[in-house]
């Protein structure tokens, strides 16, 4: 040990005194010196250490800064970062390092235990094994020659591990897992996700020119289709105003009138409303027809499709077929539109 530098020299004072017991000496050499007489004795070193005894004790420094003591059955020792050991005969032995770590062994127990200033500790049982907890409650144990180690945590979550065989966890919920010893579990394949890609819908209003990068065909077919519903919206709503109001005006004589006057009239209102129903759904019809072309357009690519269709598969592709005309749908930002194909 550093801290006994002067074990080198104590062969030269055993030496020395087994030839003068009762006289003085020294004696010093390329490595230190070494003086003695009237029971005890000192050493130094070239480095720097030393050394001195007498009375049944002894203490002795390194060169670096660790020191040791002895004397009377017990013994020091402190290194030069912080680290320190003792031992007493008969009782056991006690040391701490610099970072405050403590191991204590008692004579005789066949045990030695180590805490830290974290709060952890260890004790390990000669013959029996090993128990370590730490600072957050988890446990380890080890038993000697069993070849298991065994973790359990204050949740109610444990693990063994089995040499030469794997591990087994088991959560605090009941939940297994088991690892075999030099097996190979390859990562789980990533997940697949059909590509689709982006389709957008143009939007279309009276100022739409070519609609965001379409055909001008396409455009103009989906305004046939829009001008004919507002056609028939129109067409409907002229056609309950005009009913209304020739009812009215036909109770309204009725009631002026005799029951064969109001019938006369009711009926003239009807002829009345039928006529202005006739009338404004042909105007709607005008204006779906100014709006765009009635046949759909090669290309195309329209917001709705005409009622009536079916919806044959073609290759496993679904298709609506509308009289002669084939639609394919897309799926877009702006929900489904419908594409104007050629037959498949």
């Amino acid at each position: 040990m550093k801290r006994i530098v002067a074990v080198g020299l104590v062969g030269l004072l055993i030496t020395a005194l087994s030839c003068s017991p009762a006289g003085a000496w020294s004696h010093s050499g390329q490595y230190g010196s070494a003086s003695g007489g009237g029971g005890s004795w000192s050493a130094s070193g070239n480095k720097g250490g030393s050394a001195s005894g007498g009375g049944g004790s002894w203490s002795g420094s390194g060169y670096r800064g660790g020191s040791a003591s002895g004397g009377g059955g017990s013994r020091s020792a402190s290194g030069a970062y912080g680290g320190s050991a003792s031992h007493t005969t008969g009782e056991g032995t006690t040391a701490t390092n610099r970072y405050g770590d403590t191991a204590t062994h008692t004579t005789g127990s066949g045990s030695t235990t180590a805490t830290n200033p974290y709060g952890g500790s260890a004790t390990h049982t000669y013959g029996e094994g090993t128990t370590a907890t730490n600072q957050y409650g988890d446990t380890a144990t080890h038993a000697t020659g069993s070849g298991t180690t065994t973790v359990t945590n204050p949740y109610g979550g444990s693990a063994t591990h089995y040499y030469g065989e794997g591990t087994t966890a088991t959560s605090a919920y009941g939940t297994t897992a088991y690892h075999a010893s030099g097996a190979y579990y390859p990562p789980p394949p990533a997940a697949y996700y059909p590509y689709h890609p982006p389709t957008t819908v143009n939007y279309y209003g009276s100022s739409c020119s070519n609609c965001g990068g379409w055909s001008a065909a396409g455009a103009a077919a989906a305004g046939a289709v829009v001008g004919m519903a507002a056609g028939a919206a129109v067409a409907s709503a002229n056609t309950a105003a005009a009913t209304s109001s020739a009812y009215t005006a036909g109770v309204a004589t009725g009631s002026a009138n005799t029951a064969a006057a109001t019938s006369s009239a009711y009926n003239a209102g009807v002829a009345a409303g039928s006529a202005n129903t006739a009338s404004a759904y042909s105007a709607g019809v005008t204006a779906g027809s100014a709006a765009g072309p009635a046949s759909y357009m090669m290309g195309g690519i329209y917001p709705t499709i005409p009622p009536g269709c079916v919806s044959p598969k073609v290759q496993g592709m679904t298709y609506y077929l509308c009289g002669n005309t084939w639609f394919q749908p897309s799926y877009g930002a702006n929900g489904v539109s419908y594409h104007v194909v050629p037959t498949p």
